[in-house]
């Protein structure tokens, strides 16, 4: 009893993970948007994936989902670094840390003000210990034209991005 009782312990104090097969890119924008109504603020999604991956396209669909508006202008922060959208539900900044050397860098970026807002990160790797222990975790890997994506975090919530409302 002892064993199977600190075996349910374990496995519910485990973060959730899913495993995806995205086949295309309107996929990939269905997951976004599925994500941004499931998103309040003070929630962090952090994007990986080697260059190409779609970590852009994701965000810029979560944020068009978000902000009700399909033709929302989401430019790439890759030169400004951070980019700041006023949405229905509160404040959303999407980071591009890619030419960020790590997180020292951040405070001048508006860090610690985004957070009472949505963020979401590419190149979280530069985050190091502002890494939101609550945050959804999403990697991209190309597969041709799919992508595969693995999720992990948002215990209670990651299922919910498909079950029907």
């Amino acid at each position: 009893m002892w064993k199977a009782w600190q075996a349910g312990r374990l496995r519910a104090a485990m973060p959730e993970t899913l495993h995806l097969l995205l086949p295309d890119l309107a996929a990939t924008e269905a997951l976004a948007a599925r994500a941004a109504a499931l998103a309040r603020p003070g929630d962090a999604l952090l994007l990986e994936g080697p260059l190409g991956a779609g970590k852009s396209a994701f965000c810029r669909a979560f944020l068009r989902a978000a902000a009700g508006d399909p033709a929302l202008e989401v430019p790439s922060p890759s030169f400004t670094l951070v980019q700041g959208y006023d949405l229905p539900q509160g404040p959303a900044s999407h980071y591009d840390l890619y030419r960020l050397s790590g997180p020292d860098e951040l405070e001048e970026l508006g860090w610690e003000e985004a957070r009472d807002g949505i963020v979401l990160v590419e190149w979280p790797d530069r985050l190091d210990w502002l890494t939101p222990p609550d945050a959804l975790h999403i990697t991209l890997r190309p597969e041709g034209e799919a992508r595969h994506a693995t999720l992990t975090g948002w215990p209670g919530r990651l299922q919910r991005l498909f079950v029907a409302d």
